[in-house]
């Protein structure tokens, strides 16, 4: 049986949900098919948790391990890691460098979805709308009336590489845009501030094997908080998540196409999520385009898998197999 990496962690915030989603995956996989490892990705540590509860150390040189004297070689790493290094390409392509095969986007694709400012500039030239934003880097400075001036209030401020809305702050007056900016750039080394759009946020799945195209039900998100804040998308008592969502036909059909025109506009692979704005005028606006969702077993993907009347063992099965049958 072919020896699966789940690899998890991280570098940034984002790593305890990470770890969920592993769990998540390890769930979802079939055993009698792969032999499951999960590995745990940290700044100071690779490692493999073995099923007699030993952490043994990843070796970088080839991605393997060794236990009880013997060697175990990966041969396929899906990739739940949510920010640095999984998410941004840097761990894809040194998978590539090894001939590894993966789950998710390539370097290329996933170094430009991972910045949320270049990709919603990227998507515009292909006419998504997206909110009007200012982009910040540490040496640059903006003052509180500029940034008012040009995009009013409520905006967003938020990491332009995180995710998870670690660092994210709706921002209703002057007073708090600066130090929403430092809270942001804590997580971040770049800074998007948005201005608000107004309306039903909706999310939407897609994967993508062989000739076979498979864009999952539309979830409308009903957060009770301010905002889909980190609370929202992790405690199940602060949000509402309605599969599919309550909007027209015509709608989850816009989105849906939308969906899987962007999943081949970006070079996707894998399963992704796009997130969306419903304007009260029936406009759809992309909020941005989640490469590595997460995989618990309450995340959106598995909610939107057993609505459409799947099997996520085989969906899993799919991606898994897909990158061995193309190479």
């Amino acid at each position: 049986m072919k020896n699966i990496a789940i690899v998890a962690g991280g570098y940034s915030s984002e790593q305890v949900v990470s770890l969920k989603s592993a769990q998540g995956i390890y769930s979802f996989i079939d055993k009698e098919k792969y032999n499951l490892y999960i590995v745990r990705i940290t700044k100071d540590r690779w490692s493999v948790l073995s099923e007699d509860k030993q952490e043994i150390a990843v070796d970088k040189n080839d991605f393997s391990f060794t236990h009880n004297g013997e060697p175990v070689r990966f041969d396929f790493a899906y990739i739940t890691i949510h920010g640095a290094p999984g998410e941004n390409g840097l761990l894809q392509g040194y998978l590539d460098m090894l001939g590894i095969p993966y789950s998710c986007c390539g370097v290329l694709s996933a170094s430009l979805t991972f910045n949320k400012y270049f990709c919603n500039n990227y998507l515009q030239h292909f006419g998504v709308k997206t909110a009007k934003s200012i982009h910040l880097r540490k040496d640059e400075k903006r003052t509180s009336e500029e940034i008012i001036a040009e995009l009013g209030l409520p905006l967003f401020i938020k990491p332009n590489d995180g995710g998870s809305s670690f660092g994210t702050t709706k921002v209703k007056s002057a007073e708090q845009i600066q130090p929403a900016i430092a809270s942001a750039f804590a997580e971040g080394e770049e800074v998007l501030i948005e201005c608000f759009m107004p309306g039903t946020e909706v999310t939407c799945g897609c994967y993508k094997v062989k000739d076979k195209k498979t864009v999952f039900p539309v979830t409308e998100v009903v957060s009770k908080n301010e905002f889909f804040d980190y609370d929202a998308k992790y405690n199940p008592a602060s949000v509402e998540e309605i599969t599919p969502a309550r909007i027209s036909n015509e709608l989850t059909e816009e989105i849906q196409t939308l969906t899987a025109r962007i999943y081949d506009w970006v070079g996707a692979k894998g399963i992704i999520r796009i997130d969306y704005i419903i304007s009260p005028e029936g406009e759809v606006r992309m909020l941005e385009v989640n490469t590595t969702p997460g995989m618990t077993a309450t995340s959106f993907i598995p909610q939107q898998v057993r609505a459409a009347g799947l099997d996520i063992r085989e969906v899993m099965t799919e991606i898994i197999e897909n990158e061995f049958n193309i190479r």
